[in-house]
């Protein structure tokens, strides 16, 4: 009894979590610090008939009472199994809209806090639902474990992509430097090539310069060579028209 006095004293100081879209009942307190045991049911759903205990499991299957530890105590608090009416779907639009625009959320692209309100907003209109009609909250549990897994399915292979982007990037920097490396190399081999290009033609300058001196020298040698054996026939050919002359004159002479 004084242990149930303390936790009804203490019921009283609790810390709820954040707050949600998803309706939850007041927290209460377990007896019992082991999460693993059964948990008390929320005074709500105490006051409940029979007749709504089937929709009180279907409930806390689809959405598992909330736990944490205040103090030596665990705190317990299960979604709400109040009926909806039309005042709480206004009263959910103008919660999304007051959270949308408080946090900030971006309207369009890849936004988290948008993502999460809506989720929650769905959260809350499948408990709605399952509260009036327990198969259609079920069905719609079905839906949105579906594109929950979707979603984390696009997750999966975004991340793949990411990560396989960056590989590919990282190969590519590294086949770029590789390249950059390759390209200083063969531009000092380059370099040095025209170094040695240089020096032989050099070489090949004073080669040809050489040689064409030495055409030169040789052609004037043969020239001059030429210019003395003309010289040469001619005193030849004129001592051999002299010689016949002194024949000539010889030959006419009377005896």
């Amino acid at each position: 009894m004084d242990e149930l006095a303390e936790a009804g004293a203490c019921a009283e100081a609790i810390i709820p979590p954040p707050e949600t879209l998803l309706k939850y009942d007041k927290p209460v307190i377990s007896t019992s610090t082991d999460p693993s045991k059964k948990q008390p049911a929320s005074p709500q759903q105490l006051t409940d008939g029979t007749s709504n205990r089937n929709t009180l499991k279907i409930l806390n299957s689809i959405f598992p009472p909330r736990e944490w530890m205040q103090g030596d105590w665990l705190c317990v608090q299960h979604v709400s199994s109040a009926p909806s009416a039309r005042v709480d779907i206004i009263q959910l639009e103008e919660k999304l809209d007051t959270q949308l625009s408080q946090r900030q959320a971006r309207s369009t692209g890849i936004c988290p806090i948008r993502r999460e309100l809506y989720t929650q907003c769905f959260e809350e209109l499948i408990r709605q639902v399952t509260t009036n009609c327990a198969e259609r909250g079920l069905l719609l549990d079905e839906v949105r474990r579906e594109i929950n897994m979707t979603l984390n399915t696009y997750k999966t292979l975004y991340a793949s992509s990411i990560t396989y982007g960056i590989s590919k990037a990282f190969q590519a920097e590294q086949a770029k430097a590789e390249m950059e490396q390759r390209n200083a190399e063969l531009e000092k081999e380059i370099q040095v090539l025209q170094e040695e290009l240089k020096v032989e033609k050099g070489k090949f300058d004073e080669i040809e310069k050489r040689e064409r001196d030495k055409v030169v020298i040789q052609r004037n040698n043969y020239m001059e060579e030429i210019k003395f054996m003309k010289e040469i026939n001619k005193n030849l050919q004129d001592q051999l028209d002299e010689t016949e002359k002194e024949e000539h004159v010889c030959n006419t002479e009377p005896l």
